[in-house]
């Protein structure tokens, strides 16, 4: 797991044609807004989000996000178990994005 500041997580993610966004927030933040391209996958919906996990293609970069950063930081460690070591961790979360916002 790598912990990237907005920055270094755009600037990344600009350049890598192999990435998936992800965004592990509850529904009801995600209908607050979400950035552009994120796949919706609860981590608070465990046994789901576990299965789903599974399912990933290992050989992609996983761009991870939650409100602050915390849940983002448990789904890279939990990719990084599950043999994902590509997976990235926005600092701050969405509520340090200053971005553009899907609502």
């Amino acid at each position: 797991m790598t912990n990237l500041t907005q920055e270094q997580w755009c600037q990344q993610l600009e350049s890598d044609d192999n990435a998936v966004i992800l965004d592990v927030r509850t529904p009801a933040e995600v209908a607050e807004g979400f950035i552009p391209g994120a796949i919706k996958l609860n981590i608070q919906n465990t046994s789901d989000f576990y299965a789903k996990a599974q399912e990933l293609d290992k050989s992609k970069n996983y761009y991870i996000y939650c409100l602050s950063g915390g849940r983002s930081g448990q789904a890279c460690a939990l990719f990084n178990a599950l043999g994902i070591k590509n997976a990235y961790n926005l600092m701050g979360g969405i509520m340090a994005w200053k971005g553009e916002l899907v609502k």
